[in-house]
C-alpha cells in the first residue's frame, strides 16, 4: 500500500490519520509517525502495518499510565489494575510497567515512603495500620515494613507520639459534652462512655495497646484543661 495523505485529527496534533491507496485509514499517535519517519509516497506492507498498530497500542497504554500517575503516585500493582480495567492488554500493561520502572517513573519503595509521610502528616495512625493500607494497594510486605520504619525514624516519631497526636486532634473535634465527660472530674459512667469512643477511634487507626494508653492519657489531660474553660 502507498501512503497518500496524513491528516491531523481536529482535537490536537498528538494523533494523525494515515490514508492509503487501498484499505482502511490508520489512526496513529503522531510520535510513532515521526519515529518511523513516515511520509507521503512511502510503501507500507502488511507486516509494517501490524507493527505500527502494535506500537500505537503500546503508546496508548503508556499515555494512560502517565495520566494516572499525573493525578497521584501509585504502586505498580494498583497502576496495573487500573490499566487493565481500562481495557489494555495484560501483556502490554506488564511491558509498560517494566519500562516505567526502568525509567524511574514507577517505584514501589518511593510510593510507600511518600504514602507513609502523608499519613503521618495529615492523618496520624499506627504503623500497623499504614502497613495494612500499603498491602491493600499491592505493596509487598517487606517493602511496606521497611518504608514505614525508615520514614518513622526520619521523622523521629513512634506509635506512641502518633497516638498522642491523633488523640489530641480527636479532642479538638469534640463538643463540650464529650470534653467534659472525658475529663478526670466527670462521673465514672460518662467518662467510660467517652473513653470507649476514643478507644474505638484510636483502635481503628491501628494503634497498639501501649500506644492507646498514652493516647487516652493525652486526651484526658487536654479534656480536663478544656473543661475548666466551660462555665459550671
Amino acid at each position: 500500500m502507498k501512503l497518500l495523505r496524513l491528516e491531523f485529527k481536529r482535537r490536537g496534533l498528538d494523533r494523525v490519520v494515515l490514508h492509503f491507496d487501498e484499505g482502511e485509514p490508520l489512526d496513529l499517535a503522531f510520535v510513532i509517525v515521526e519515529r518511523r519517519q513516515l511520509g507521503v509516497g512511502d510503501e507500507i506492507d502488511l507486516k509494517t502495518l501490524r507493527s505500527l498498530e502494535e506500537d500505537d497500542r503500546k503508546w496508548l497504554v503508556r499515555q494512560a499510565a502517565l495520566n494516572l500517575l499525573s493525578y497521584r503516585a501509585r504502586g505498580r500493582t494498583e497502576l496495573g489494575q487500573r490499566l487493565r480495567k481500562k481495557g489494555h492488554a495484560p501483556a502490554l500493561v506488564l511491558q509498560c510497567l517494566d519500562t516505567l520502572e526502568e525509567q524511574g517513573l514507577l517505584d514501589d519503595t518511593a510510593f510507600a515512603s511518600g504514602f507513609t509521610r502523608g499519613r503521618l502528616t495529615h492523618r496520624p495512625r499506627g504503623s500497623r495500620r499504614i502497613i495494612q493500607e500499603l498491602r491493600a494497594k499491592g505493596i509487598h510486605l517487606e517493602v511496606a515494613q521497611d518504608a514505614v520504619q525508615q520514614v518513622m525514624e526520619d521523622e523521629e516519631v513512634t506509635d506512641v507520639t502518633l497516638a498522642r497526636r491523633a488523640a489530641a486532634a480527636w479532642v479538638d473535634r469534640q463538643g463540650q459534652e464529650t470534653i467534659v465527660a472525658l475529663s478526670v472530674t466527670a462521673p465514672p459512667e460518662a467518662r467510660q462512655r467517652a473513653r470507649r469512643r476514643l478507644t474505638g477511634f484510636l483502635a481503628r487507626r491501628g494503634f497498639s495497646s501501649d500506644a492507646l494508653v498514652h493516647g487516652i492519657e493525652t486526651a484526658q489531660q487536654l479534656a480536663h484543661a478544656r473543661a475548666e474553660e466551660f462555665p459550671a
